[in-house]
């Protein structure tokens, strides 16, 4: 028997450890260490909670050993005498004692009690648990990205609790494939996504509706998807519906799409059967951009596509017939088509897009003819050749004007005169508004200002150098906010869409503080360094905080935040199991305890 009066069997302790571990996947030594602990506890509880009690068990033979330690302390510093002993006294015991050497006194021999019993229990538990806990998480967290095959343990509210083995994972409600339905002892494949640590276990989260499980499908499917020789650059899905992905081959000689499909379309087919018959849409993937959005609104055909790379949106026009193609049921394939393209894309009928394109053609035939004294003739001449403003036809080069049918040096230069007058005139009259509006002198010696640009500026009551400094880039192109319905709007700066691009809107609310003496002129070159090697393709430095705090000035006023907050569910851990294999024992003799103080709470 060992030397703590219990009186269970030294093989039997043993044993009893070796199962629990067994059962749980842990580490014998783990449990070991709990039962250590659970001796320790019942101790204090006997002897006291102010000794420094220490108990060790042997891993192979399971002989049991209990001390009360002491640590030797100098004689005046003695302030906890249950823990602590004098020099002096120390050496009355054992002359070679130092300070700082550990007095170990064996305890005799003690009996468990009920309570001792329960509260040794709960730590051994705890512990156990604790360390499934940390094995679960360990061995699943480097598996995010994996498929996972599981069992069906149960379906609660819509979402599916998977058995996986050694650890259970949960496929929510939305991360499922609508109307399918799946019960218990079903055997299932999911993607493993997420693995969180949680204060009740780890939490293994899967999903069916994941763009990246028709991914991982088609690698399983498609030996060049798996091998590399064929990439899948993107993946949109509409779960349980239809989905379409991007493809693209590393070899010439291979067809993406063919070898996606394969034999009467075997391979695709093995992948739509895993996910309920969801429709695929293999596209061919590009690296023009307009050619792969092209794509990827098929079956439609697209007439023309005008892309606007400082918002990332593109309009597509459509012939009226295809229109409702391009759409598709309930928006679905060109919602499809911009998630899988990354744009976002308007979709515009040939009709609307010829009215459109009248009333502009219409809007530059009456500004040539008021402001360059042309009859109707001329001034669709002018704008039929692409000229759109008059600064157009003011600041072209000559020898360029005079390729126009019919135009000679004397009419070009004729025009070109006319033009310029025009604008000097109109310079003339949106200064003196300028100045009605008190827009100061100091606004015009800004970089980029013109009479047209200050006259905007004092209609929204920006008037002085401070006035701009005080902006935003947002204030001077505009931004989009969505409505109460989540439709994204286009809201109308103090320019109109696209008179300046949002870079060097910033640019030129960063020298205007400049000038205002708002930051120093190392910011302002920081910021063109930046830009400078963004336009390069090179990685941007790190800032200083002192920078970053001068930059962000240009941030301020912008919402960024997002609502896409996540509400995760959690998964109790069950304690059935492990009270099951501690039945058998009399927690009132063995030395199967567990503890549940608040010293055994994980931290």
């Amino acid at each position: 028997m060992s030397n703590v009066g219990v009186s269970a069997n030294r093989l039997e302790i043993m044993q009893i450890a070796k199962a629990v571990a067994e059962e749980k996947a842990i580490d014998r030594a783990i449990v070991i260490e709990a039962m250590q602990e659970a001796i320790e506890k019942a101790a204090k509880s006997r002897y006291g909670q102010e000794h420094d009690i220490r108990a060790i068990i042997d891993h192979e033979t399971g002989e049991q050993t209990l001390w009360r330690v002491q640590t030797v302390v100098a004689d005046d510093e003695v302030e906890d005498a249950a823990q602590q002993i004098s020099l002096k006294d120390a050496k009355k015991l054992d002359a070679s004692l130092e300070i700082g050497s550990e007095i170990t006194e064996e305890l005799p021999p003690f009996d468990f009690g009920r309570v001792a019993a329960q509260t040794a229990k709960q730590v051994i538990m705890q512990k156990v648990r604790d360390a499934e806990r940390q094995r679960q998480y360990d061995e699943y967290k480097d598996r995010e990205g994996e498929i996972i095959n599981g069992i069906v343990k149960r379906v609660e509210y819509g979402h599916v609790i998977v058995d996986l083995g050694r650890a259970e994972g949960i496929i929510r409600r939305n991360d499922g494939i609508p109307r399918e339905n799946f019960q218990p002892n079903d055997r299932v494949r999911a993607y493993l996504y997420k693995v969180s640590r949680e204060i009740k276990g780890p939490q293994i989260f899967l999903s069916r509706a994941h763009p990246d499980f028709m991914v991982k499908l088609f690698a399983a499917e498609v030996p060049e998807v798996y091998e590399g020789v064929i990439e899948i650059r993107s993946c949109a899905r509409d779960a349980g519906s239809r989905a379409k992905i991007g493809v693209i081959s590393n070899d010439s000689s291979i067809d993406p799409v063919g070898a996606c499909v394969g034999m009467r379309g075997a391979r695709v087919q093995a992948v739509v059967g895993e996910l309920s018959g969801e429709k695929i849409d293999i596209i061919p993937w590009n690296y023009d951009d307009a050619t792969f959005i092209v794509n990827a609104l098929q079956p439609a055909e697209v007439s023309k596509v005008v892309l606007d790379e400082d918002e990332h949106r593109v309009e597509v026009v459509v012939a009226d017939d295809q229109f409702p193609l391009a759409i598709g049921r309930r928006g679905q394939n060109v919602r499809l088509a911009s998630q899988l393209t990354g744009w976002q894309i308007d979709l515009v009928t040939e009709t609307d897009d010829s009215e459109r394109y009248q009333l502009d053609f219409q809007r530059r035939t009456d500004l040539f003819m008021q402001a360059l004294d042309a009859d109707e003739t001329l001034a669709q001449l002018l704008a039929s050749e692409g000229f759109g403003e008059v600064e157009d036809i003011a600041y072209i080069a000559p020898e360029e004007f005079m390729q126009v049918e019919g135009f000679d040096e004397d009419v070009a230069a004729e025009i070109q005169e006319r033009a310029r007058e025009y604008l000097e005139k109109l310079a003339a009259e949106q200064d003196a508004k300028r100045l009605e509006l008190g827009v100061e002198d100091a606004v015009m010696e800004l970089d980029g200002m013109s009479p047209g640009f200050a006259v905007k500026l004092g209609e929204n009551d920006v008037k002085t150098v401070e006035d701009v400094a005080g902006l935003v880039p947002d204030d001077l192109t505009g931004w989009r906010e969505n409505t109460k319905e989540g439709k994204p709007v286009w809201q109308e700066g103090i320019l109109k869409k696209g008179e300046m691009r949002k870079d060097d809107a910033q640019l030129f609310i960063m020298k205007a503080r400049v000038i205002a003496g708002w930051i120093e002129p190392e910011a302002l070159e920081q910021l063109e360094a930046e830009m400078a090697a963004e336009a390069a393709g090179e990685e941007p430095q790190d800032l200083t905080e002192e920078e970053r705090a001068l930059l962000a000035l240009g941030e301020l006023g912008k919402s960024t935040a997002s609502d896409d907050a996540v509400a995760e569910e959690t998964l109790d851990v069950s304690d059935e199991d492990i009270l099951a294999e501690l039945e058998g024992l009399d927690l009132d003799e063995d030395l199967l305890m567990e503890g549940g103080d608040d010293a055994a709470e994980p931290q």
